[in-house]
C-alpha cells in the first residue's frame, strides 16, 4: 500500500486550488468595477474587485512557496517547466509591447494630414528626455545592477548581500514609480490629446504597471530571503523575479530612446 502511494516521477501533480478561479472572478470584479468607476465615479465595486485580487493573489503565492520551500515539489525537473513557463511569458509581454510601438511608429514616423504633417502634433509640448527620463533610465540601470549583485550573492550564499540587493532594488523601483507620476501630473497633456497622449501615455504607464509588479515580486522576494528561504542551486521565485526585472529595463530603454527621445 506504501508502495502505491509513494511517487514515482519527478513531476509535480497540482492539487486541486480554488485560486485560479477566485482570482479570474475577482479580476472580472475589478474590471467591472473599474468601467463602473469611469462612468459614474462610484469606486467601491472597484475596491471589492482590487481587495479580491490582492487576497487570492496572497493566497496563491502562499501555496506555491509552500510546494517549492517545504514540500519539495519543485525538483530540477519541475524547475525547467517553470523556466519554460516563464521564458513565454516574458515572450508573451514583449509582444504586448510591440503593439504599442506598433501604434507609436505608425502614427509617428507618417503623420496625417489631420495632425499637421508633423509629429509631435501641433499643440503638444513633448516631455524633455534629458530631464525626468533620464534620470529614471539611470535609476533602472543601478536597479538592474542590484538586482543581479543579489543573485551573485544568493549563488555565493552570501545572505546580507542577498537582502541589501533585493532592498536597494526594491527602493529605486519605488523611486523610479514616484518620478514617473510626478512626470505625468506636470505633463503638458493627457491621455485625451489625440493619438501621441494615448500611445504616449499607453506605452509608458503600461510599463510603470510593470515596474510596480516587479517591486511587489522582489518585495515578496526580499521578505522570503529574510525568512531564510532560497538555497543557492534551488530558487526559481528569485530567478523568475529577477528575469521579470530585467525584462522591464529593457523595455524601458526601448521607450526612451523611441518615445522620449526619437519621438520628441
Amino acid at each position: 500500500m506504501i508502495a502505491h502511494e509513494k511517487k514515482g516521477h519527478d513531476y509535480h501533480l497540482v492539487e486541486p486550488s480554488v485560486w485560479p478561479l477566485l482570482s479570474s472572478v475577482a479580476a472580472l470584479i475589478l474590471a467591472f468595477g473599474a468601467v463602473l468607476f469611469f462612468h459614474t465615479k462610484s469606486f467601491w465595486l472597484m475596491t471589492v474587485g482590487f481587495a479580491l485580487t490582492l487576497y487570492s493573489m496572497f493566497m496563491w503565492f502562499r501555496d506555491v512557496i509552500s510546494e517549492g520551500e517545504y514540500k519539495g515539489d519543485h525538483t530540477p525537473v519541475v524547475q525547467l517547466g517553470l523556466r519554460y513557463g516563464m521564458t513565454l511569458f516574458i515572450m508573451s509581454e514583449v509582444m504586448f509591447f510591440v503593439a504599442w510601438f506598433w501604434a507609436f511608429f505608425g502614427a509617428s514616423i507618417h503623420p496625417l494630414e489631420i495632425l499637421g504633417s508633423i509629429w509631435p502634433p501641433k499643440g503638444i509640448k513633448a516631455v524633455d528626455p534629458w530631464d525626468v527620463p533620464l534620470i529614471n533610465t539611470l535609476i533602472l540601470l543601478l536597479s538592474g545592477t542590484t538586482v543581479t549583485w543579489a543573485h551573485h550573492a544568493l549563488i555565493e550564499n552570501d545572505r546580507k548581500s542577498l537582502k541589501t540587493g533585493l532592498l536597494l532594488t526594491i527602493i529605486l523601483g519605488i523611486i523610479f514609480t514616484c518620478l514617473q507620476a510626478n512626470e505625468y501630473i506636470h505633463a503638458s497633456f493627457k491621455l485625451s490629446s489625440g493619438i501621441y497622449g494615448s500611445t504616449f501615455f499607453m506605452a509608458t504607464g503600461f510599463h510603470g504597471f510593470h515596474v510596480i509588479i516587479g517591486t511587489i515580486f522582489l518585495t515578496v522576494c526580499y521578505f522570503r530571503a529574510k525568512a531564510g528561504h532560497y538555497k543557492s542551486d534551488h530558487h526559481f521565485g528569485f530567478e523568475a523575479a529577477a528575469w521579470y526585472w530585467h525584462f522591464v529595463d529593457v523595455v524601458w530603454l526601448f521607450l526612451f530612446a523611441s518615445i522620449y527621445i526619437w519621438g520628441s
